[in-house]
């Protein structure tokens, strides 16, 4: 038996307002996307980090994460690779994704946060070409896409991830119309913290007032909530209903599992 894996590559950012639930949606679509046989490098670009929450890190694993230098990136003449990055700066997680940190506020009045988002759109340029998916959890609003050069620049595929409200839609259309300034080919939304029909109609109708196409739609999920409010340490239950929307997403998305022949 011969196992055949189609090679994808994605740069993925994951954006959106504030509250909607991008670290938990960047967490599970890392994780879905590891359990079907891809290498997935996370990178966290919140100035306060908590994607390694969502990965199964402790509070203390999070933050012990080195932050990415980058002169590591720059000065490396391209000739660093993702393996001497993963090597050195990332830390497998028990999701599975190895988790990358960009940007971190140590102290206040330490200046602002521009050479990390340099990092990034570095990152998301060449160096991490040889994994499969690189993951790319964003602050919340717009600032990062207003940024010179773009921290996203670089990504094939930005989603805007929506809460089911008119203020996360409006965002979402805000999102598409800066992605398409910078070249970014495409931008997706996915709906999150459905709890009724009504909830996932709406992402289908204000999503395509506003020409935006929509990915897929994710549940509520309290088994996630759960396990977020008590801080689980290691892969959060997940429970049916949200396992089947995240390989749905996934299919959508183009990034298909290992299979045998």
């Amino acid at each position: 038996m011969t196992t055949v894996v189609r090679t994808v590559r994605r740069k993925l950012g994951v954006v959106g307002k504030g509250g909607v639930g991008k670290t938990t949606v960047s967490g599970l679509l890392a994780r879905a996307y590891a359990e079907r046989g891809r290498t997935v490098v996370a990178i966290d670009t919140d100035s306060n980090p908590n994607l390694g929450l969502s990965l199964g890190l402790s509070l203390a694993e999070t933050e012990a994460v080195p932050v990415l230098p980058r002169s590591t990136v720059v000065g490396s003449g391209g000739d660093i690779t993702a393996a001497d990055l993963i090597g050195e700066y990332g830390r497998p997680t028990p999701a599975g994704p190895t988790l990358l940190s960009a940007i971190k506020v140590a102290a206040a009045g330490a200046g602002c946060t521009c050479s990390g988002h340099a990092t990034v759109r570095s990152l998301l340029a060449v160096a991490l070409d040889g994994v499969d998916l690189t993951l790319v959890d964003m602050e919340a609003g717009l600032e990062h896409l207003s940024r010179s050069g773009g921290t996203l620049a670089h990504a094939d595929l930005l989603l805007v991830v929506c809460e089911p409200t008119r203020k996360s839609v409006l965002t979402a259309a805000r999102t598409a119309t800066l992605a398409a300034e910078l070249g970014i080919p495409e931008v997706l939304a996915i709906g999150n913290k459905a709890r009724t029909p009504e909830d996932v109609a709406f992402f289908h109708d204000a999503l395509a007032a506003e020409g935006i196409g929509l990915a897929g739609v994710l549940p509520y999920d309290e088994d996630v909530a759960l396990a977020d409010r008590r801080g689980v340490v290691g892969p959060a239950p997940i429970g049916p209903a949200t396992r089947q929307a995240l390989a749905e997403l996934l299919d959508v998305l183009d990034l298909p599992a290992a299979s045998a022949e």
